[in-house]
Protein backbone atom coordinates (compact mmCIF):
# COMPACT_ATOMS: atom_id res chain seq x y z
CA UNK A 1 0.00 0.00 0.00
CA UNK A 2 1.44 3.26 -1.35
CA UNK A 3 0.57 5.57 1.90
CA UNK A 4 2.35 8.66 0.20
CA UNK A 5 0.50 8.25 -2.90
CA UNK A 6 -2.76 8.24 -0.83
CA UNK A 7 -1.60 11.09 1.29
CA UNK A 8 -0.45 13.19 -1.51
CA UNK A 9 -3.77 12.66 -3.28
CA UNK A 10 -5.84 13.06 -0.11
CA UNK A 11 -3.98 16.50 0.67
CA UNK A 12 -4.43 17.50 -3.14
CA UNK A 13 -8.08 17.78 -2.41
CA UNK A 14 -8.52 19.11 0.37
CA UNK A 15 -6.55 21.80 -0.25
CA UNK A 16 -9.54 22.99 -2.25
CA UNK A 17 -11.65 22.95 0.74
CA UNK A 18 -9.93 24.69 2.60
CA UNK A 19 -9.13 27.44 0.03
CA UNK A 20 -13.14 27.81 0.39
CA UNK A 21 -13.63 26.95 3.97
CA UNK A 22 -15.82 29.76 4.93
CA UNK A 23 -17.79 29.44 1.91
CA UNK A 24 -18.00 25.62 3.36
CA UNK A 25 -19.16 26.65 6.48
CA UNK A 26 -21.59 30.05 5.65
CA UNK A 27 -23.50 28.13 2.95
CA UNK A 28 -24.74 25.03 4.95
CA UNK A 29 -25.32 27.35 7.94
CA UNK A 30 -27.69 29.44 5.83
CA UNK A 31 -28.94 26.59 3.99
CA UNK A 32 -30.11 24.87 7.39
CA UNK A 33 -31.80 28.45 8.72
CA UNK A 34 -33.64 27.96 5.56
CA UNK A 35 -34.84 24.65 6.27
CA UNK A 36 -35.81 25.58 9.65
CA UNK A 37 -37.70 28.71 8.62
CA UNK A 38 -40.24 26.83 6.12
CA UNK A 39 -40.21 23.31 7.46
CA UNK A 40 -39.72 23.89 10.98
CA UNK A 41 -41.78 27.13 11.51
CA UNK A 42 -44.59 26.67 8.43
CA UNK A 43 -45.09 23.19 8.24
CA UNK A 44 -43.76 22.81 12.51
CA UNK A 45 -46.32 25.08 13.29
CA UNK A 46 -49.10 22.39 11.77
CA UNK A 47 -47.13 18.96 12.95
CA UNK A 48 -47.19 18.93 16.72
CA UNK A 49 -45.55 15.34 16.59
CA UNK A 50 -44.45 12.81 14.47
CA UNK A 51 -43.67 9.24 15.83
CA UNK A 52 -43.53 10.79 19.01
CA UNK A 53 -40.77 13.44 18.41
CA UNK A 54 -41.54 17.44 17.50
CA UNK A 55 -41.42 17.81 13.70
CA UNK A 56 -38.94 20.41 14.45
CA UNK A 57 -36.20 17.31 15.63
CA UNK A 58 -37.54 14.85 12.97
CA UNK A 59 -36.73 16.33 10.50
CA UNK A 60 -32.99 17.11 11.13
CA UNK A 61 -31.49 13.47 10.63
CA UNK A 62 -33.76 14.02 7.04
CA UNK A 63 -31.39 17.49 6.51
CA UNK A 64 -28.49 16.28 7.72
CA UNK A 65 -28.61 13.26 4.88
CA UNK A 66 -29.80 15.66 2.58
CA UNK A 67 -26.56 17.68 2.35
CA UNK A 68 -24.26 15.16 2.98
CA UNK A 69 -25.57 13.08 0.14
CA UNK A 70 -25.24 15.99 -2.08
CA UNK A 71 -21.90 17.30 -0.49
CA UNK A 72 -20.25 13.72 -0.60
CA UNK A 73 -22.05 13.25 -4.40
CA UNK A 74 -20.78 17.02 -5.54
CA UNK A 75 -17.18 17.21 -3.72
CA UNK A 76 -16.58 13.25 -5.32
CA UNK A 77 -17.50 13.74 -8.82
CA UNK A 78 -15.76 17.28 -9.15
CA UNK A 79 -12.28 15.83 -8.00
CA UNK A 80 -12.07 13.25 -10.33
CA UNK A 81 -13.66 15.51 -13.29
CA UNK A 82 -11.89 17.96 -12.67
CA UNK A 83 -8.16 16.56 -13.56
CA UNK A 84 -9.39 14.41 -16.33
CA UNK A 85 -10.58 17.83 -17.83
CA UNK A 86 -7.64 19.42 -17.67
CA UNK A 87 -5.64 16.08 -18.34
CA UNK A 88 -3.62 15.80 -14.95
CA UNK A 89 -5.40 12.62 -14.00
CA UNK A 90 -3.15 11.51 -16.87
CA UNK A 91 0.07 12.07 -14.54
CA UNK A 92 -2.11 9.96 -11.77
CA UNK A 93 -3.08 6.89 -14.28
CA UNK A 94 1.01 6.64 -15.39
CA UNK A 95 2.12 6.87 -11.17
CA UNK A 96 2.90 3.68 -9.75
CA UNK A 97 -0.30 3.65 -7.47
CA UNK A 98 -3.06 1.49 -7.88
CA UNK A 99 -6.91 1.20 -8.10
CA UNK A 100 -7.61 0.82 -4.11
CA UNK A 101 -5.26 3.59 -4.03
CA UNK A 102 -6.01 6.01 -6.08
CA UNK A 103 -10.03 5.42 -4.90
CA UNK A 104 -8.74 6.07 -1.11
CA UNK A 105 -7.03 9.44 -2.13
CA UNK A 106 -10.18 10.95 -3.93
CA UNK A 107 -13.12 9.31 -2.26
CA UNK A 108 -11.33 9.79 1.27
CA UNK A 109 -10.64 13.32 0.50
CA UNK A 110 -14.59 13.90 -0.56
CA UNK A 111 -15.96 12.02 2.32
CA UNK A 112 -14.28 13.75 4.95
CA UNK A 113 -15.76 16.99 3.27
CA UNK A 114 -19.11 15.91 3.08
CA UNK A 115 -18.35 14.85 7.14
CA UNK A 116 -17.37 17.90 7.74
CA UNK A 117 -20.39 19.72 6.19
CA UNK A 118 -22.73 17.10 8.29
CA UNK A 119 -21.43 18.17 11.42
CA UNK A 120 -21.90 21.37 10.65
CA UNK A 121 -25.29 21.05 9.62
CA UNK A 122 -26.07 19.30 13.27
CA UNK A 123 -24.44 21.97 15.09
CA UNK A 124 -26.75 24.75 13.41
CA UNK A 125 -29.82 22.38 13.76
CA UNK A 126 -29.37 22.51 17.40
CA UNK A 127 -29.59 25.85 17.73
CA UNK A 128 -32.71 26.18 16.38
CA UNK A 129 -33.78 22.58 18.33
CA UNK A 130 -33.22 20.68 21.44
CA UNK A 131 -31.39 17.04 19.50
CA UNK A 132 -30.35 14.16 21.60
CA UNK A 133 -28.97 11.09 20.33
CA UNK A 134 -29.67 7.84 21.53
CA UNK A 135 -27.14 5.65 19.56
CA UNK A 136 -24.02 8.29 19.04
CA UNK A 137 -21.91 5.56 17.97
CA UNK A 138 -24.50 4.24 15.69
CA UNK A 139 -25.18 7.56 14.19
CA UNK A 140 -21.43 8.36 13.56
CA UNK A 141 -21.51 5.07 11.63
CA UNK A 142 -24.50 5.82 9.37
CA UNK A 143 -23.21 9.10 8.94
CA UNK A 144 -19.42 8.00 7.50
CA UNK A 145 -20.88 4.90 5.55
CA UNK A 146 -23.09 7.18 3.90
CA UNK A 147 -20.69 9.89 2.99
CA UNK A 148 -18.29 6.79 1.79
CA UNK A 149 -21.22 5.28 -0.37
CA UNK A 150 -22.10 8.38 -2.09
CA UNK A 151 -18.86 9.81 -2.36
CA UNK A 152 -17.99 6.63 -4.55
CA UNK A 153 -21.54 7.02 -5.94
CA UNK A 154 -19.77 10.58 -7.43
CA UNK A 155 -16.88 9.39 -7.75
CA UNK A 156 -18.71 6.86 -11.01
CA UNK A 157 -20.70 10.11 -12.41
CA UNK A 158 -17.20 12.18 -12.20
CA UNK A 159 -15.75 9.41 -14.40
CA UNK A 160 -18.73 8.61 -16.18
CA UNK A 161 -19.18 12.55 -17.37
CA UNK A 162 -18.39 14.21 -20.63
CA UNK A 163 -18.82 17.61 -19.30
CA UNK A 164 -20.20 19.97 -16.15
CA UNK A 165 -23.11 19.53 -17.34
CA UNK A 166 -23.97 16.29 -16.89
CA UNK A 167 -21.48 16.16 -13.21
CA UNK A 168 -24.94 17.88 -12.56
CA UNK A 169 -27.58 15.68 -14.23
CA UNK A 170 -27.74 12.43 -11.55
CA UNK A 171 -27.55 14.49 -8.41
CA UNK A 172 -30.57 16.57 -9.56
CA UNK A 173 -32.89 14.32 -11.27
CA UNK A 174 -32.36 11.17 -9.42
CA UNK A 175 -30.76 11.55 -6.12
CA UNK A 176 -32.34 14.63 -4.99
CA UNK A 177 -35.67 13.36 -5.92
CA UNK A 178 -34.90 10.26 -4.01
CA UNK A 179 -33.67 11.78 -1.17
CA UNK A 180 -37.19 14.21 -0.70
CA UNK A 181 -38.95 10.57 -1.45
CA UNK A 182 -36.97 8.92 1.00
CA UNK A 183 -38.71 10.15 4.18
CA UNK A 184 -36.41 12.86 4.82
CA UNK A 185 -39.19 15.09 6.05
CA UNK A 186 -41.98 12.91 6.86
CA UNK A 187 -42.02 9.66 8.18
CA UNK A 188 -43.87 6.84 5.66
CA UNK A 189 -46.10 5.66 7.88
CA UNK A 190 -48.11 9.24 7.21
CA UNK A 191 -48.60 7.62 3.62
CA UNK A 192 -51.21 5.81 2.51
CA UNK A 193 -50.64 1.45 2.44
CA UNK A 194 -50.00 1.80 -1.25
CA UNK A 195 -47.33 4.51 -1.36
CA UNK A 196 -45.70 3.27 1.70
CA UNK A 197 -45.06 -0.16 -0.48
CA UNK A 198 -43.53 1.89 -3.18
CA UNK A 199 -41.81 3.86 -1.02
CA UNK A 200 -39.80 0.76 0.02
CA UNK A 201 -38.22 0.46 -3.51
CA UNK A 202 -36.40 3.83 -2.97
CA UNK A 203 -32.92 2.52 -1.74
CA UNK A 204 -32.45 6.50 0.31
CA UNK A 205 -34.95 5.40 2.16
CA UNK A 206 -32.89 2.61 4.05
CA UNK A 207 -30.02 5.16 4.82
CA UNK A 208 -32.42 7.89 6.50
CA UNK A 209 -34.18 5.65 8.48
CA UNK A 210 -31.02 4.02 9.91
CA UNK A 211 -30.10 7.53 10.62
CA UNK A 212 -32.65 8.58 12.32
CA UNK A 213 -33.08 5.35 14.55
CA UNK A 214 -29.38 6.42 15.81
CA UNK A 215 -31.33 9.72 17.40
CA UNK A 216 -34.83 8.91 18.65
CA UNK A 217 -35.01 4.97 18.40
CA UNK A 218 -37.56 5.61 15.37
CA UNK A 219 -37.19 4.03 12.18
CA UNK A 220 -39.57 3.27 8.94
CA UNK A 221 -37.64 0.02 7.85
CA UNK A 222 -35.67 -2.34 10.33
CA UNK A 223 -32.13 -1.24 11.73
CA UNK A 224 -30.42 -4.35 10.54
CA UNK A 225 -32.39 -4.04 6.43
CA UNK A 226 -30.66 -0.40 6.73
CA UNK A 227 -27.18 -1.42 6.95
CA UNK A 228 -27.43 -4.21 4.92
CA UNK A 229 -28.62 -1.54 2.22
CA UNK A 230 -25.85 0.66 2.58
CA UNK A 231 -23.01 -2.16 2.70
CA UNK A 232 -24.84 -3.23 -0.26
CA UNK A 233 -24.63 0.23 -2.36
CA UNK A 234 -20.91 0.36 -1.28
CA UNK A 235 -19.74 -3.49 -2.80
CA UNK A 236 -21.95 -2.21 -5.96
CA UNK A 237 -20.10 1.09 -6.41
CA UNK A 238 -16.57 -0.19 -5.35
CA UNK A 239 -17.12 -2.98 -7.96
CA UNK A 240 -18.13 -0.81 -10.43
CA UNK A 241 -14.62 1.52 -9.66
CA UNK A 242 -12.53 -1.65 -9.85
CA UNK A 243 -13.92 -3.01 -13.56
CA UNK A 244 -13.71 0.47 -14.75
CA UNK A 245 -9.94 1.14 -13.32
CA UNK A 246 -9.43 -2.72 -15.01
CA UNK A 247 -10.94 -1.81 -18.48
CA UNK A 248 -10.04 1.76 -18.92
CA UNK A 249 -13.56 3.21 -19.71
CA UNK A 250 -13.74 6.69 -20.24
CA UNK A 251 -10.36 7.44 -17.93
CA UNK A 252 -8.18 7.49 -21.37
CA UNK A 253 -10.49 9.25 -23.18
Amino acid sequence: MNLLAIRAIYMNEMSRFFRTILQSFVSPIISTSLYFVVFGAAIGSRIDQVEGVSYGAFIVPGLVMLSVIMQSISNASFGIYFPKFTGTFFEVLSAPVNFLEVLLGFVGAAATKALFIGLVILGTASIFVHISIAHPFAMVAFLLLTCLAFALLGFIIGIWAKNFEQLQLVPLLVVTPLVFLGGSFYSTSMLPPFWQTVTLCNPVLYLISGFRWAFFETADVPVGISLLAIFLFLCICIGVIWRIFQTGWRLRD
